[in-house]
């Protein structure tokens, strides 16, 4: 049985204050026992709850160059670990809502979010890369953000791409995808990450976020290994196999992958 280490960290990042965030997931992971996958939350550096273009230009950084990824990169090396975040990413004049995956020897992969939620379609592109597949010390390793739960077609791509653990950085504000996650496991028998954040945003003179934490790792099997509730802030890690989430197998006879008949999912 070959063990791996998942992290997740759920805090309710200050909008705008990039060092202040940067700091408290320094403390955070430095206090904990070691990971060898550490998942924060969507928009962890900046906030979410931007009100202008010139706002969202300003918190924006371009990787892997700007603060939030070098800061990655230096925990990462630090901590003999891979990192996964969400941050908004420059790059020339567009800016997406992206998660960076980082390693001691440099960035691993780079996703633009393809499924944006509500004014996040007014802020940042849609994401115009693959769904990206890395590997984590011998571990495969796929990113999703946040309103991709709600598409199924993401999580089983990545799956098909060959993914043990999906990656799943969030600013959840509604309240089923701790459910739906684990439907997500089950029904492509893969491990799922979901590192969500605390805390509401109320600015500009907009309605109210809530954001709904809740914080999850969930087995193939469905089983939840971490459930946090809907305000701690914790940094939490659990041990896994990846073994199982490679046997496809429902039964002896059924294999999820091998027993798919995509010549009737056509349109």
């Amino acid at each position: 049985m070959a063990f791996f280490r998942i992290g997740v960290f759920q805090f309710a990042p200050a909008f705008g204050e990039v060092d202040k965030n940067l700091a408290r997931v320094e403390k955070a992971v430095e206090a904990s026992e070691r990971a060898d996958l550490v998942v924060l939350p969507e928009l962890f550096a900046t906030g979410y709850q931007f009100v202008s273009h010139a706002e969202v230009g300003k918190l924006a950084e371009p990787v892997p160059g700007g603060p939030t990824t070098q800061f990655l990169l230096r925990l990462a090396k630090e901590r003999c670990c891979v990192v996964v975040g969400g941050l908004a990413e420059k790059d020339g004049e567009a800016v997406y809502n992206a998660a960076v995956s980082v390693g001691s020897n440099g960035v691993l992969a780079l996703y633009r979010k393809i499924h944006l939620f509500a004014e996040e379609t007014v802020w940042f592109r849609p994401g115009d890369r693959p769904l990206p597949v890395f590997e984590a010390r011998g571990t495969r390793v796929g990113i999703m953000v946040c309103f991709d739960w709600r598409f199924p077609e993401a999580a089983r791509t990545l799956t098909l791409r060959g993914t043990d653990i999906l990656a799943h950085p969030a600013n959840l504000v509604h309240p089923h995808c701790p459910d739906a996650m684990v439907t997500r496991s089950l029904e492509n028998r893969v491990f799922s990450a979901t590192a969500n954040r605390t805390g509401a945003e109320e600015r500009g003179g907009k309605e109210k976020i809530s954001f709904t934490g809740r914080s999850q790792v969930v087995s193939p099997e469905g089983e939840r290994l971490i459930a946090m509730d809907a305000e701690e802030e914790n940094f939490r890690v659990v041990e896994i196999d990846p073994a199982l989430a490679r046997d496809k197998h429902v039964t002896p006879q059924n294999d999820i992958l091998r027993d798919r008949r995509p010549e009737f999912y056509e349109r």
